[in-house]
């Protein structure tokens, strides 16, 4: 109920703060607007700050089974990993009418026409 509450009252707050008055310069609707943002975000950590607490509670109540999880199945997958060598040489799983997943390797043409041509911008 309170989130829904804030949802509304998140379009009167921003029309609130959307534009200066007439009468005002930049600065002062710029002042504004900071505020705004800062009330908006407040409340909502306000809110959520519950929700993170009980989920970083949950992480270190966990961490120790993910620990032990990486250590056990960390050499497995690594040595899976060599097996499988590069996954874009792969095409995405599909599901069979029979329920089978299969995972079909590109041939060389498909490996070529999907090759990025010169410098790759990042």
């Amino acid at each position: 109920m309170k989130h829904s509450a804030l949802l509304l009252a998140l379009p009167a707050a921003l029309l609130i703060g959307a534009g200066p008055a007439p009468a005002q310069d930049e600065g002062a609707s710029r002042s504004q607007m900071e505020e705004g943002a800062r009330l908006f975000w407040e409340g909502l950590r306000r809110e959520m700050g519950p929700a993170l607490d009980a989920l970083r509670e949950r992480a270190d109540e966990m961490e120790p089974a993910i620990r032990d999880f990486a250590e056990r199945m960390g050499p497995a997958l690594a040595e899976l990993m060599g097996k499988i060598g590069d996954l874009s040489a792969y095409h995405p799983p599909e599901m069979l009418p029979n329920g089978d997943i299969i995972i079909r390797r590109k041939t060389p043409q498909e490996m070529q026409d999907t090759a990025p041509e010169g410098e790759v911008e990042i």
